[in-house]
């Protein structure tokens, strides 16, 4: 199977991603036509590192100046050495408390809150070497903008840093500039947030980007510091774009050595299971969470930390260690959206969007968008959807731009749904019933064995209940796997797919666009409704020229569809296969009837949909009032990686 390596990061894994096979002899996904950004011009006045030698080689790239409240950082270099496979680890050890969250790369990013002096200590190891030196610093009063954040990032990866807005507001006349390092095309559509691909470099490189803005009639300004690592040449068949320097969240996990080699890496193959078999396979058991933990692998400490908080404290059923048995790891990187389930590696891949808990955390989690963006473009509908809970959002969303912290409650609707649909894809493809069955040498085998008799959950589901309709099949294609929309297409009204969706047996658009994900969305909402009490709204709507939740007008929608008699048999069949602990009649018991929404009415009008008829103008008030506060407009398939190649029954 080649990947084909002209594609963006987001969209090279899609072969064989959240549920797919193994090869591509079934179509390549269509890549989407992307106009590189015009080259940034260079600041008039140029910046340079302040250089600190120390006497072990390592290189300590300074700032010109520091200041308090101001966004700040340390690079760590090995001179004329290599940081690739190093693992680095800072620590403060003199001056006022700073937030380093992010202390495990060759940046330390960090806001002094106050002026004075600052003491740092650097851990570096790997490759027979142990560094340890000390950087002092001294921070100074000031005032100006925040660029968040400095970091490191590998040579041709996804790249976005963020300007803070100040007290809440935007600045004006906001102008960039690169101010040190290499030339850079930067895509400044939305002047916030700028993105662009690290450029290709021979020896570990630092970036330095400087921003002005107007800020109540004064002029700021303020410099972001990027290290652009130089990395091995690819080799992988598999991942053959760059992706994110990641270590093993337990340094101390008998899997360490090979987590990285056999999961998220540009030299990957396909491992044996005999070097890194399916959690389930071991001698823990499923109690053993222990050993889900040292299956996890991460771009930044925090990510494992989180994960592993969540999975302590939010997993009362335990459910998620139960699912977990059937992934050989988990990986959580900051340049992975979005979320996957991969059958070469066997291991689920998170975007940790859906795992941050303060700002800091989140502000080292790339921006750059989803590629499929623009997939659906000359349709002429839409099928947004939503968890909800009392009648309101299951979810609060918290704006970028505010820079807020979130208890772990918080996480509890958005992970638990995105965990509940990839641990899905994995327990179709290898459910413990077959764990001591596995042959090997690797899963892929395993993979092609099963496919081939048909013994997917997913293949029986298909088999048995197959989805009748061929123009949600079609339309599938167009919106998640980049297929051109035919004149018929492009022609249809949101109430001739109304009339395709509503009259079939799936619970979501995204069913259709491979039975994996078919399997995968009756697992995910049926769950969510049994152990949360949460339901899922979908509907068909039009597509006015600007979409908001308050523009869109629902032409059919139903929220809990999961609940549906004509569905029922079909998620029984998905249930008792992936989880035959539970006792699965009482869960469909439980599921509540669906209820219709209001067509003419629109998506935010039908939030406080109930069995009774509905008060639109009052509810109309009501989401207006809390639209701020909660989640934005999603769409259908948004969280996931579709797949494409061989097996997209």
């Amino acid at each position: 199977m080649k990947i084909l390596s002209y594609l963006p990061l987001s969209c090279t894994l899609l072969l064989t991603a959240c549920g797919g096979g193994g090869n591509d002899d079934s179509g390549d996904l269509i890549p989407p036509v992307v106009t590189p950004p015009p080259a940034l011009s260079r600041c008039e006045q140029q910046s340079e590192f302040n250089n600190q030698t120390t006497a072990s080689g390592l290189v300590f790239k300074l700032q010109s100046h520091y200041l308090a409240g101001q966004q700040s950082s340390v690079i760590a270099t090995l001179g004329t050495l290599n940081s690739r496979n190093m693992l680095f680890q800072w620590q403060q050890l003199s001056g006022p408390s700073v937030d380093i969250a992010i202390n495990d790369s060759p940046v330390l990013a960090f806001v002094p809150p106050q002026s004075g002096d600052y003491r740092f200590q650097l851990n570096v190891s790997g490759n027979d070497l142990s560094l340890q030196e000390t950087v002092s610093l001294t921070v100074a009063v000031g005032n100006g903008l925040n660029i968040r954040q400095d970091h490191q990032v590998v040579e041709g990866n996804n790249v976005s840093v963020r300007l803070d807005r100040v007290n809440g507001a935007a600045a004006n006349n906001i102008n960039w500039c690169i101010a040190a390092g290499p030339e850079l095309n930067l895509d400044l559509s939305n002047l916030e947030r700028p993105l662009f691909v690290a450029p290709g470099v021979s020896q570990d490189t630092g970036v330095i980007l400087r921003a002005s803005a107007n800020v109540n009639g004064e002029i700021l300004s303020d410099e972001v510091s990027i290290l652009i690592t130089d990395e091995a040449q690819i080799t992988s068949e598999y991942f053959d774009a760059p992706v994110a320097r990641t270590h093993a969240y337990r340094r101390n996990s008998p899997y360490a050595d090979v987590l990285k080699r056999c999961t998220y890496s540009n030299q990957l193959s396909a491992c044996q299971l005999n070097t890194l078999p399916l959690i389930g396979q071991g001698a823990g058991g499923i109690s053993d969470k222990e050993a889900i933990m040292d299956r996890v692998l991460v771009s930044h400490d925090w990510m494992g930390r989180n994960f592993e908080a969540f999975i302590e404290q939010m997993d009362p059923h335990g459910d998620f260690a139960t699912l977990l048995q059937s992934v050989t790891a988990v990986v959580i990187s900051y340049d992975i959206r979005p979320s996957f389930y991969w059958v070469v590696t066997g291991a689920i891949y998170l975007d940790p969007e859906d795992l941050w808990l303060t700002a800091t955390e989140r502000d080292s989690i790339n921006e750059a968008p989803d590629y499929r963006a623009g997939f659906a473009n000359e349709l002429q509908f839409l099928i947004p959807w939503r968890y909800v809970k009392d009648n309101d959002y299951a979810s609060l969303y918290r704006e970028r731009s505010q820079r807020s912290n979130r208890p772990i409650s918080e996480l509890t609707t958005d992970l638990s749904s995105l965990l509940y649909h990839e641990l899905a894809h994995a327990n179709d493809f290898f459910p413990r019933s077959v764990h001591s069955s596995l042959e090997g040498p690797t899963l892929l085998d395993d993979f092609y064995r099963r496919t081939t008799q048909k013994a997917l959950i997913s293949d029986q589901l298909s088999n048995a209940y197959p989805l009748n309709s061929t123009e949600m099949s079609a339309l599938a294609s167009v919106s998640f796997m980049g297929e051109t929309a035919t004149a018929t297409q492009k022609a249809y009204s949101p109430g001739d797919v109304s009339s395709f969706f509503s009259a079939d047996r799936a619970n979501d658009f995204y069913n259709y666009s491979t039975s994996r994900e078919d399997a995968a969305m009756l697992f995910e909402e049926a769950m969510m409704s049994y152990r949360l009490g949460v339901q899922r709204d979908v509907a068909v709507t039009d597509k006015p020229v600007t979409v908001t939740a308050n523009s869109i007008i629902v032409d059919w929608g139903q929220r809990g569809r999961i609940g549906a008699i004509e569905l029922r048999n079909r998620t029984s069949l998905v249930l008792n296969e992936m989880m035959p602990e539970l006792n699965n009649q009482l869960l469909l018991d439980s599921l509540p009837a669906p209820l219709q929404m209001q067509p003419g009415l629109s998506w935010a009008a039908n939030l406080g949909i109930s069995a009774t008829p509905m008060a639109p103008k009052s509810n109309i008030q009501h989401q207006q009032q809390s639209e701020q506060t909660q989640v934005p407009l999603r769409l259908s398939g948004d969280r996931h990686r579709t797949p494409v190649g061989i097996n997209r029954p």
